[in-house]
């Protein structure tokens, strides 16, 4: 009979040890089990040996990162969020290239998301549009995630200059005419 190689490498350690290791090798060796090769794995064609990997070995198995990112958003309540950043992704598809062209959303906060136009008038045909805009969304994002389409033109720029200003005067335009 072969002498086990780990057995015959290790020296005999005394105690409670000693004799747990000589136990748990005695029963790997019944079981026909060689050091350092896995097991056997469940039959799908013997009844009763069709359990999948994950359920033999508790739950412990790798799962997929999408199952995984997906449990992790329900947990924290994140769907909505998660879908609005969906959209802000794929902007250009939802509500067109020509519209993708001037405008860009901006943020989402509480049902609102705001989108700046790059002009006035872009502004403008926004806010005409934005009943289209917010059945797009709910088709994209569900029915509810979106309350609201907040549109808001370029922003102008900051005169002021500085820590000290002047709090009277006419401001900025009184150097134009």
């Amino acid at each position: 009979m072969s002498e086990d190689p780990v057995q015959a490498d290790a020296a005999p350690a005394p105690g409670a040890a000693s004799e747990a290791l000589s136990r748990a090798r005695a029963v790997a060796r019944a079981k026909g089990l060689i050091p350092g090769r896995p097991g056997p794995r469940p039959r799908k064609d013997v009844p009763g040996g069709g359990t999948s990997a994950r359920e033999a070995t508790g739950g412990r198995d790798p799962r997929l990162l999408g199952d995984q990112l997906s449990e992790f958003v329900h947990e924290r309540g994140w769907e909505a969020e998660v879908s609005v950043g969906a959209v802000v992704g794929r902007w250009p598809v939802i509500v067109g290239e020509e519209v993708a062209a001037h405008c860009h959303p901006v943020e989402f906060v509480e049902g609102v998301l705001t989108v700046r136009a790059e002009s006035t008038a872009w502004a403008t045909q926004l806010r005409l549009l934005s009943s289209t805009l917010l059945t797009r969304l709910a088709g994209e994002v569900g029915e509810g995630v979106v309350s609201d389409v907040r549109v808001v033109g370029p922003s102008a720029p900051s005169w002021s200059r500085g820590a000290l200003r002047a709090t009277d005067g006419r401001g900025p335009r009184d150097t134009y005419g």
